[in-house]
């Protein structure tokens, strides 16, 4: 029987102490700062045409630093991805926000403008190498579509990664952001989105975040579209564990030697008012993992007593594959898709066990 020891309680308690502290998860986390946070909701908001919304969101990323150049020019990338009415729907908003705000004595600051183009050579070398950059990958040679039709390759690195990447109102992260969580809103564009979700990790965005920004499309965007950016990311992550090799045919092996524990700390926060819902539907997931998945070696839940919805959860499995394996079970996908809608935020912690032979009794 796998049981919980007094390492391990300790080890919750030490990280409740973090759940109470802000700052210090969020240094930890990596987690999206709250500009990140309303490039989300603004460049999802814009790529599905949800107006309402995408006012009140506009005037919170306002309220929360970003410029009026740095949103303008997320609206402006829109059009690549969502197509230019969608775009220009967006910029329509924004102005009427602008106005809104100095109706009430609100002056946003305008923000730095792009600066000028400095580099000679041609657009299509420049863009060829944002590519690479982005992708980490040499991208001389065509193939796929780009090769049976050469005109798109043209118009991709002339146009959205020399005219529109280059320009430095926003960093190729905070690009990669807002594209990623458009494409996460709209459906039917999976490939798409999970070349950018690698292209997000090579510039800096991490694990964490994007499971935020997943997060963030289901509970704020749509349930479904948030359900399918989950599968993509955890695929994602799972072809870029290191020790991993792909193999023939393209899908991932992982290579970690047999006993290397993953350990992983999840915070939750649940809407207070589904607090007792939440409970139910994790108690079942937990006991159904314990008693069907031998290699879950421990999946231990604790709430604080002054914040009962603060959730930390300690997950220890046998290895990277019997957490993949783990999150494409019917009962965990029962509980993430039940409780999609009550969960506030999610932090993920991956952990480096401090004495990796201690066993859990």
């Amino acid at each position: 029987m796998k049981e919980i020891n007094i390492l391990v309680i300790a080890v919750i308690t030490a990280i409740l102490s973090i759940h109470n502290h802000p700052l210090k998860a969020q240094e930890m986390q990596n987690s999206l700062n709250p500009m990140q946070q309303k490039i989300v909701t603004i460049a999802a908001n814009t790529a599905i045409g949800n107006i309402g919304i995408l006012k009140t969101e506009i005037n919170a990323g306002l309220d929360a630093g970003l410029t009026v150049n740095q949103v303008k020019e997320i609206l402006i990338q829109m059009y690549a991805y969502a197509g230019f009415p969608r775009s220009l729907n967006g910029i329509n908003t924004l102005m009427s926000v602008l106005d809104d705000r100095k109706a009430q004595g609100i002056n946003d600051p305008e923000g730095a403008g792009t600066s000028p183009i400095t580099d000679t050579r041609d657009k299509y070398t420049r863009g060829r190498e944002v590519l690479e950059n982005l992708t980490q990958a040499e991208q001389r040679t065509l193939t796929g579509v780009n090769a049976f039709a050469p005109a798109i390759d043209t118009f991709l690195k002339e146009h959205l990664f020399a005219d529109i990447f280059e320009r430095d109102v926003l960093t190729y992260s905070e690009r990669e952001l807002a594209t990623i969580s458009a494409l996460a809103a709209m459906p039917g564009v999976d490939p798409m989105l999970q070349s950018h979700m690698n292209m997000g990790l090579h510039t800096g965005l991490t694990e964490s975040q994007l499971r935020e920004v997943v997060s963030i499309i289901g509970t704020s965007v749509n349930r479904q579209q948030g359900n399918n950016a989950l599968q993509i990311l955890d695929k994602v992550i799972g072809q870029s564990t290191p020790g991993a090799q792909t193999n023939e045919s393209g899908i991932s092996e992982n290579l970690l030697p047999p006993g290397n524990n993953k350990v992983r700390l999840s915070l939750i926060t649940v809407d207070s008012e589904r607090l007792d819902e939440y409970n139910a539907f994790l108690k079942e997931e937990i006991e159904a993992s314990m008693r069907l998945e031998p290699d879950v070696l421990t999946l231990y839940a604790v709430s604080e007593k002054e914040n009962p919805n603060k959730v930390v959860i300690l997950e220890i499995y046998a290895d990277e594959a019997a957490y993949r394996q783990h999150i494409q079970t019917p009962h965990f996908i029962k509980y993430k898709e039940g409780t999609l809608d009550m969960v506030q935020s999610l932090e993920l912690i991956d952990t480096t066990p401090l004495i990796p032979g201690l066993k859990i009794k």
